[in-house]
């Protein structure tokens, strides 16, 4: 009978001990999250490119996009609907959230601003300013449904505060959101259209041909905040606050946003 061989035994010992304090020591895998953002279309690009960036720094967390008009997404989480983040392109849905108490406390913060510019077909050149959409010729023109497009509601505010709503609203053509406007004007389908400078810069098929003054309308805030249902408040606060961080600014602000003053 051979021997045990003790120092070979003693080795596996040693070995075994420090195996187990290192796994001990070890931090555990952090769990998986998924967040929801319902958020205002014309931040699509944007947030798009900013969410490789923030999960590369949280492999465990996914953010889950969901874009549309805000008044729509807005509507979704009054009914319910499992959202960690809302981002909204007017105060006025913001508000209605944070009026029903659906809003976590002390998370909405103001994210960017954007500008409203009068857009035409590519090759159009009748109309030169919003003036020009009085004109007999002009028959249609695009503009977001202001029941729940925020663009829209900015444009009858314009419309109005030039003495031109009653002239222009038989004109218009209601979409369901600022993409689907651009889209008409893409495809010549109307006239001229009111969007956000940002969507017109997503296309070469429309013109800009005036940019629209801050004062003929109320501020083109986007706010944001977390919605108090979240099943993951802690990780969305975290999001928000990478949303309002200058790395982040300097995203937005390559696709024609503007910072907060």
């Amino acid at each position: 009978m051979k021997r045990p061989n003790w120092l070979t035994f003693i080795t596996c010992v040693l070995l075994s001990l420090m195996l187990s304090v290192s796994c001990a020591t070890q931090p555990p895998l952090a769990e998986p999250v998924e967040l929801t953002v319902s958020s205002a279309i014309a931040l699509t690009e944007p947030l798009e490119a900013l969410k490789p960036l923030y999960q590369a720094e949280h492999p465990n967390i996914t953010i889950t996009y969901n874009f549309g008009a805000s008044g729509e997404l807005r509507q979704q989480i009054q009914s319910g609907a499992p959202v960690d983040i809302f981002i909204s392109a007017a105060q006025k849905d913001m508000n209605d959230l944070e009026q029903d108490g659906l809003l976590l406390p002390e998370t909405r913060n103001d994210l960017v601003k954007n500008q409203i510019v009068l857009v035409v077909p590519k090759n159009s050149t009748a109309i030169q300013s919003l003036q020009d959409l009085t004109q007999e010729s002009v028959k249609r023109i695009a503009v977001g449904n202001p029941d729940t497009v925020p663009i829209g509601r900015y444009s009858e505010e314009v419309f109005k505060n030039l003495n031109l709503l009653d002239q222009v609203k038989p004109k218009f053509v209601f979409g369901k959101n600022v993409r689907q406007v651009l889209g008409y004007v893409e495809s010549g389908n109307v006239d001229a259209a009111l969007v956000w400078v940002t969507d017109a810069k997503t296309t070469d098929q429309v013109n800009i041909v005036e940019a629209i003054p801050e004062n003929l309308h109320s501020p083109t805030l986007y706010p944001l905040a977390v919605i108090r249902a979240s099943v993951h408040p802690d990780q969305a606060k975290e999001y928000v606050q990478f949303l309002l961080s200058p790395k982040a600014a300097e995203v937005f602000e390559s696709f024609g946003f503007t910072p907060v003053s």
